[in-house]
């Protein structure tokens, strides 16, 4: 790994580089390599996933990187051929939109071992995809993919090292519960050239002082985002909607500039192509839900305003806050909410005082519970009925501990002592686990 260190065009931060220790310390080991990665916006996860794409590949492995959309995707392909070129590393992009005859090329230059890293989305996982020597698998936006696909793309090598990346903090608490099967590395720092994102919260009352503010750095030949919470107009709720508001900026309020809008609705295609027209400098302001949330890296936009804040969870307000503050310009964070009640209040000083996702992570699971940290209860956290997530860290560590130890020692839960636990096992899970 250190030809490739030496040879970058910037130096690593400490965090980087005590990550890339453990992670080589893995490769090296007998042991298959489970990794979850989590690094803060902006912390050079990309980085690190390219130095051991680039260790693996010269220790004669072949290596998967899964992103979730084809826009990240191809943002990937740039930043590792920008680094691995010059070795002579092979790297090509597999999704679903490239052409029948382009997709045929590539899965027989990745199954003669031409290909050295193949970077794509979904479409590493289709049968036909076939490694010579798959030795590390990465998954970028983690949450984005279950653990059946995570597993599926695994298959694809004999025991590859798996290393599963997130920008989305998660509190060591919640990481232990969520992936306690996966050894955790922390990006904690941030490169020294990073500004801080200027955070402002403002009542709905504050709308056209917002507005004249994106004007101006709109003029000054800067890009904004808008993001709403809803796709189109709900009576049931009263928050702003993507299309509705879409209507209004780019008939009215902002009918000078190029406006435009993207949703989860919309065509996979549709929205890659905006995605790549708003990074080409050919769209002035992008009004979005939460799509946005995930990697693509525009530096030149530098401003993001939210509406209803008060209904996103702390994580998702630092991850789409993480969208801009990605180029040379001096960056703002807009959080546009309505009430005044304590709770909002406060959620609204924390996303004002620090950057730091992993402080508000913390705080994020602390006013709102575990149910709620995702969004909704889709990742099968338990509920507790006595103890509680964040109070109760350091029982949850040990617990941890001693059900490691007992996988180890008695893995079918046949000794005397363990009759019980596997009673309760089978009752709990009956034959959906296999011991």
């Amino acid at each position: 790994m250190s030809d490739v260190i030496n040879d970058l065009p910037f130096n690593l931060t400490k965090a980087q580089l005590r990550v890339l220790e453990e992670i080589d310390n893995n490769m090296e080991s007998h042991k298959t390599m489970n990794r979850l990665l989590q690094g803060d916006v902006g912390s050079g996860k990309t980085i690190v996933s390219i130095i051991a794409a680039y260790k693996a590949v010269k220790s004669g492995y072949q290596v998967a990187i899964m992103a979730p959309t084809a826009i990240l995707a191809s943002q990937h392909l740039e930043s590792f051929n920008n680094i691995l070129s010059r070795y002579n590393i092979k790297c090509e992009l597999l999704t679903s939109g490239i052409s029948k005859k382009n997709k045929e090329e590539i899965l027989e230059k990745l199954q003669s071992g031409e290909i050295d890293i193949l970077i794509g989305t979904h479409a590493i996982l289709e049968d036909n995809v076939i490694f010579k020597n798959l030795g590390l698998v990465v998954t970028d936006e983690q949450h984005r993919f279950g653990v059946r696909q995570r597993s599926k793309i695994a298959a694809k090598g004999n025991n590859p090292d798996i290393l599963v990346m997130t920008a989305t903090p998660i509190p060591r608490t919640l990481a232990l519960i969520l992936y306690g099967d996966l050894d955790i590395s922390i990006i904690d720092e941030l490169p020294p050239n990073r500004k801080k994102i200027e955070t402002y919260a403002v009542q709905e009352s504050m709308t056209e002082r917002v507005n004249n503010f994106v004007k101006k750095l709109v003029l000054e030949g800067r890009q904004a985002y808008i993001v709403c919470p809803l796709v189109e107009e709900n009576e049931e709720i009263d928050a702003n909607s993507v299309i509705e508001l879409a209507e209004n900026y780019k008939n009215n309020v902002f009918k000078e500039f190029r406006v435009e809008y993207i949703h989860g609705k919309m065509r996979p295609k549709e929205k890659d192509e905006i995605m790549q027209k708003f990074k080409d400098g050919e769209i002035d302001i992008l009004i979005s839900t939460t799509v946005i949330e995930v990697g693509v890296n525009v530096p030149n936009a530098s401003i993001m305003v939210v509406e209803n804040s008060e209904r996103f969870g702390l994580a998702q307000l630092h991850q789409l806050r993480g969208r801009v503050g990605r180029g040379d310009y001096q960056s703002y964070c807009i959080l546009k909410y309505n009430g005044g009640s304590d709770v909002v209040r406060q959620r609204m000083k924390i996303m004002q005082d620090t950057n730091n996702g992993f402080i508000i992570a913390e705080k994020d699971l602390e006013l709102r519970g575990s149910g709620e940290f995702f969004g909704t209860k889709q990742h099968g956290i338990p509920e507790f009925k006595i103890a509680n997530l964040f109070q109760d860290m350091q029982i949850l560590q040990m617990v941890q501990a001693l059900a490691v130890k007992i996988i180890d020692e008695d893995p079918q839960l046949v000794q005397e002592k363990n009759v019980e636990l596997k009673k309760i096992v089978d009752g709990k899970f009956g034959n959906r686990i296999e011991i």
